[in-house]
């Protein structure tokens, strides 16, 4: 996962928010409000409609989607699980440091920025290429694909139009990434095409379009996204039954938010419905905190480095569980500290916590799945 926004404030989470073993960082969130709650499940049915009796048309309800079925991964989980204890000890902590904090500011300077529609295009483009870094042994992180792709779009405004993209080949990636190779270049360039493909198809070859006809509602954007282009498609399938993340297209739609500030094409009267996205950092910090403990088995996988099967029972629980312990976290600091924060800004804060101390060599190691969603 790769968070997108400037750290500015919350010095004041150095000493509170990491264990003597973990170094801390000191990440920015925004104080906005509302709250998105996650719909009531039986553990014993598929049927997401049968959980919580959610009557939303499937237009707009893919986010309980998501809610319900990591709540019932959570529920069935046998290799992962959250100490509600320290749970709550790190509410308290992200409470504290976050009263008076200052809004999360876009970075200008890693990412393109116009203020124009074709900022939304680069967003698309960064956030369909954005997953699986690990293999690449450190030589590409978040911020390298950004500046690439920023870079390029500087070099030539038109290198992301539609019809570009929905003819890319991998000679032509490996140019717009200053000559370097990605890890899983065949499926990059697949995903790229099929997002050339899917704007031409649907939106007149332009991301922006897709945004104005979403209304406003990012739950409508990311049922958009992952209608348009199947490699956003982010679920798997534990104990018989589906699960959804759809970490990229929550993401992009995070993304567009902060970089137009919450105004303009980043206006979304719903943003707090989106989770957060479920990736391989924050997993890895919350359970640097002993938020989330894995079993003993999974511990001496992920500690060995050795890969987890994609859509694997393992994988998937990591996954859900992270979902369920931001979501408990956000009700938590409603409940006991009056304060409400998005799910994506707990996210965000986590996420920009755990790549600084991960730099610094003070973590865990990561669970590593080769993947295309995260």
């Amino acid at each position: 996962m790769c968070m997108t926004l400037q750290t500015q404030a919350f010095l004041a989470l150095v000493a509170l928010l990491v264990p003597p073993a973990v170094e801390a960082f000191a990440p920015s969130i925004s104080l906005r409000p509302s709250l998105s709650r996650g719909a009531r499940f039986s553990a014993t049915s598929c049927n997401v409609e049968d959980w919580g009796g959610i009557t939303m048309s499937a237009a707009h309800r893919c986010l309980d989607d998501i809610r319900t079925t990591t709540e019932r991964v959570t529920s069935l989980a046998k290799q992962v699980s959250i100490d509600e204890g320290a749970l709550f000890r790190l509410a308290s902590d992200i409470a504290t440091a976050a009263k008076g904090s200052d809004r999360i500011q876009w970075d200008k300077e890693t990412h393109y920025w116009d203020g124009q529609d074709l900022t939304a295009q680069y967003l698309l483009v960064l956030d369909a290429l954005n997953f699986c870094f690990w293999p690449s042994d450190g030589a590409w992180e978040y911020g390298d694909l950004a500046k690439a792709l920023r870079d390029a779009l500087l070099k030539d405004k038109s290198v992301f139009s539609a019809d570009k993209l929905a003819s890319l080949d991998e000679a032509k990636l490996t140019e717009i990434l200053g000559g370097r190779k990605l890890p899983q270049m065949a499926e990059r360039v697949r995903i790229l095409r099929e997002v050339g493909s899917g704007l031409k198809a649907r939106y007149s070859g332009h991301a922006a379009n897709m945004i104005r006809q979403a209304g406003g509602s990012a739950e409508d954007l990311v049922g958009r996204i992952t209608e348009a282009f199947p490699g956003f498609r982010d679920h798997a399938v534990y104990s018989g039954c589906q699960v959804f993340f759809y970490k990229r297209a929550q993401i992009f739609v995070g993304d567009v938010w902060g970089a137009y500030g919450g105004s303009g094409l980043g206006d979304f009267g719903d943003i707090n419905r989106l989770t957060m996205f479920a990736d391989y950092r924050v997993p890895q910090i919350l359970q640097a905190k002993g938020v989330m403990v894995y079993g003993q088995d999974l511990k001496a996988l992920v500690d060995s480095g050795s890969q987890l099967p994609s859509g694997g029972a393992a994988e998937s629980e990591i996954r859900a569980v992270t979902v369920q312990a931001v979501e408990r976290l956000k009700q938590t600091l409603v409940t006991k500290h009056k304060m409400e924060l998005h799910s994506i800004e707990i996210d965000w804060m986590l996420w920009e916590e755990g790549e600084a101390a991960a730099l610094k060599g003070s973590l865990p190691p990561h669970h590593k799945t080769l993947t295309v969603y995260y």
